[in-house]
């Protein structure tokens, strides 16, 4: 551990009257840049980059740059509603709305079972320290497997991948941007995104510091993205083919023996099946499919190996596809064929302060063999969909809902989600979440196109009253570190701090409503230390003022770098942990110890994507855009981050419009499975012919929300043209890119 680059010295969390700055790190995407926040009294009117802090180093982007507007939203909620007997949400107090849930749940699931309760976690909950601590003690309370997730319609194809390659679903490793010397991207635009999967400040920077130091980067991607006018190559792939395309490249690297796994070939088990599997995927037989000739697919293959080091890295565009899981399994099988996984400049696997300490390996022994990682242990009741990392498709979740029949779901707690808008075919959820619940819990900010069913919303406070670790994405990062900041501004009065909330959940859920949260931090901590064979004595001499702190200062201890919360808060601009290191065997656990490159479900699937090849493309088919100024649903009630690029607009290529004769800036029908919307049309190269593009996260046009600034600029639910049965079979995940559509004229 690297203590020279501690630097800074903070300016405490007290209130005062003056202004004053205070450190933060930013909750509002992957990138977890430090913040300056300048506070006047318990008001935030500034943000900017931390210079002191040591990973983002000053970097700041719009959204970071607009904290203290969204902390400060006044359509925020500040105290509980509570469905009155009249039908309509009223302000409570927090016995009230407790007492209400611990009135409900217990009652439903004694009478029910526990699959009458169903949990549905959203992506804000990574951004929380309560969303990361406590949802698993909720789950474990409840014992339900209704469990549904945003993953399902982002990254789970990278966790199961993960979890059949090294045995564990959290392995995910991250390309090693400061030191590689060819970087590929599939699917991935994080110049738009700030990265995801990758935890890195300035991914911009990092990139054009790859150009200057003469390294390659190469960009797949049907759209020219700002990421793709930043590369050495573009390749303009037709979306969904993603999968086809890497399995190619890996063929060409068999084929023409430039598979040289180094270091990593005693590590490997099933290399010569692997070729054989992947025999057929020749590039001639894939350029029809991909719209990509076959002798650039060979080049690519052949850079990759010839690159002193490089890393492939896809995301949510080569994860939301029909070939999603194979897609994903593909990027690091690549990584592995040319030796660039697990070495410095290829794709490595960080370890961050909280990690479970490595196994230790017997010297002179062969492989470790590990519990190993399963797909369907159980299946939803309706459809039979397989569970992945124990979660259900969120697809799925309306169907759970309202069909009748035993283990249907009839209460359902919401955690930081909006499914309404981020799952396929919104109406049909919003009309089971309005008709066939018997009771509903949100734990919200907002009263959004989903919360607003609840019969009970609890409000979490606004970010800066909070404090901030970030236990998820550290575990993404591309350089090793640690950042603790406690809350910059003291609890307003009358609110509840959102680890208060879900603890007194918790209690209210499993029949102990009305015992200290507390309670619920200490059984956490008791069974931290059982799990680690450590003694309870430990216990003891936690620091902390809170419940987080005691555990986060119980998991620093236990976790590979002996810190504690002491460190942590003594260095308020972070503590540098190192570079990326090599950590195989440690990570692998698998049964067999090593990486098996061709686990039985992924060769299972493997014909259905042979089967592609004869695939004839749609006319018109859909993809989805990020915005550098937007994320998701939850970020369009900030004003000053509308308008510019946040648009939501159909982009088209010039040649499809005038086929279709539309004109820029009309109005649009678009249509597809799950039903129609309508959005202006915007003419544009920057999207290959045959491919149209729409943001996802708009569509705030439903009644009985408080979301002003957003319901003025509604734009069009892009997930409802989906009619959710087409999936990724192998993780549950929605297919959300290269959807066939038909674009009109609006009438």
């Amino acid at each position: 551990m690297s203590h020279a680059s501690r630097t800074g010295t903070g300016t405490g969390a007290g209130a005062g009257t003056g202004t004053r700055t205070a450190p933060r790190i930013c909750p509002l995407c992957e990138a977890t840049c430090g913040l300056t926040l300048t506070i006047e009294g318990t008001t935030v009117t500034g943000a900017r980059g931390d210079r002191d802090d040591i990973f983002s180093r000053g970097f700041i982007c719009p959204k970071g740059a607009s904290f203290g507007g969204l902390d400060a939203d006044p359509d925020r909620l500040r105290v509980p509603l509570v469905r009155g007997e009249d039908g309509e949400l009223r302000e409570a107090t927090w016995s009230e709305a407790f007492d209400r849930i611990a009135a409900r749940i217990p009652a439903l699931t004694e009478a029910h079972g526990p699959q009458a309760v169903g949990v549905v976690l959203g992506n804000p909950n990574v951004h929380t320290m309560a969303g990361a601590l406590y949802p698993p003690l909720l789950l474990a309370a409840l014992r339900t497997r209704n469990v549904f997730t945003a993953s399902t319609l982002d990254q789970m194809p990278k966790h199961v991948s993960s979890g059949l390659l090294f045995g564990d679903a959290h392995a995910i490793p991250v390309p090693d941007l400061d030191r590689t010397d060819h970087l590929l991207l599939i699917g991935a635009n994080p110049l738009e995104s700030n990265g995801s999967l990758c935890t890195a400040p300035d991914f911009p920077g990092r990139l054009k510091a790859l150009r200057r130091r003469g390294g390659t980067l190469t960009v797949i991607d049907p759209r020219r993205t700002r990421t793709a006018r930043l590369a050495d190559r573009h390749v303009a792939i037709r979306p969904g083919a993603d999968a086809l395309l890497l399995a190619a490249m890996a063929q060409v690297l068999f084929a023409e023996k430039l598979v040289d796994p180094g270091a990593l070939a005693g590590h490997l088990e099933g290399l010569d099946e692997l070729a054989a599997a992947l025999a057929d995927f020749t590039p001639d037989a894939v350029a029809a499919a991909c719209d990509v000739d076959a002798a650039t697919i060979t080049a690519l293959a052949r850079e990759l190996a010839a690159a002193p080091t490089a890393a492939v890295y896809g995301r949510i565009g080569s994860c939301t596809v029909e070939h999603g899981t194979l897609a994903s399994w593909l990027v690091d099988v690549l990584n592995i064929l040319t030796g660039n996984l697990d070495r410095p400049g290829g794709a490595l696997f960080p370890l961050s302060a909280t990690a479970r300490a490595p196994r230790p390996a017997a010297p002179g022994k062969g492989p470790v063999p590990g519990k190993g990682f399963a797909l369907g242990r159980w299946a939803s009741r309706v459809s039979g969909h397989p569970e992945a990392k124990g979660e259900l498709p969120i697809a799925a979740l309306a169907e759970e809902i309202e069909t009748p029949g035993e283990g249907r779901i009839r209460a359902l707690i919401v955690l930081a989600a909006n499914p309404v808008l981020s799952a396929p075919d919104g109406d049909r959820l919003d009309a089971a979440l309005a008709g066939h619940l018997d009771f509903m819990v949100s734990v919200d900010p907002y009263l959004n196109e989903t919360s607003r069913h609840a019969d009970v919303v609890l409000p979490p406070p606004p970010p800066s009253q909070s404090a901030h670790f970030d236990f998820a994405f550290n575990s993404f990062a591309v350089h090793n570190q640690v950042r603790y900041t406690p809350a910059p501004v003291p609890l307003e009065d009358g609110r509840m701090d959102e680890s208060e909330i879900h603890a007194r959940l918790i209690l209210a859920v499993s029949g102990m409503h009305g015992a200290p949260p507390s309670a619920v931090d200490d059984l956490a901590i008791s069974t931290t230390l059982t799990k680690a064979g450590a003694p309870p004595e430990p216990a003891a001499g936690l620091t902390g003022r809170s419940g987080p702190e005691r555990r986060l200062d119980l998991m620093l201890r236990l976790g590979p770098y002996g810190l504690t919360l002491e460190d942590l808060l003594a260095h308020p601009h972070g503590i540098d942990l190192g570079p990326l290191k090599p950590r195989l065997p440690e990570v692998l656990r698998t049964r067999s110890g090593r990486i098996e490159l061709l686990p039985a479900p992924v060769a299972a699937d493997l014909p259905r994507l042979r089967r592609a090849l004869d695939d004839r493309p749609a006319p018109l088919v859909l993809v989805g855009r990020r915005h550098l100024r937007s994320n998701n649903s939850w970020m369009h009630n900030v004003g000053s981050l509308g308008g510019g690029s946040n648009v939501c607009t159909l982009q088209i290529h010039p040649d499809d419009a005038a086929r279709l004769g539309l004109k820029d800036g009309t109005t649009v029908r678009i249509e597809s499975a799950g039903g129609g919307i309508e959005a202006p049309a915007e003419i544009t190269d920057t999207v290959r012919s045959g491919v149209v593009s729409l943001p996802h996260g708009w569509g705030h046009s439903r009644p009985g929300t408080r979301m002003s600034v957003a319901a003025a600029t509604p734009g069009a639910n892009v997930n409802q043209l989906l009619d959710g049965t087409l999936l990724d079979p192998l993780s549950g995940t929605a297919v959300l890119n290269a959807i066939p559509v038909t674009v009109t004229p609006s009438r």
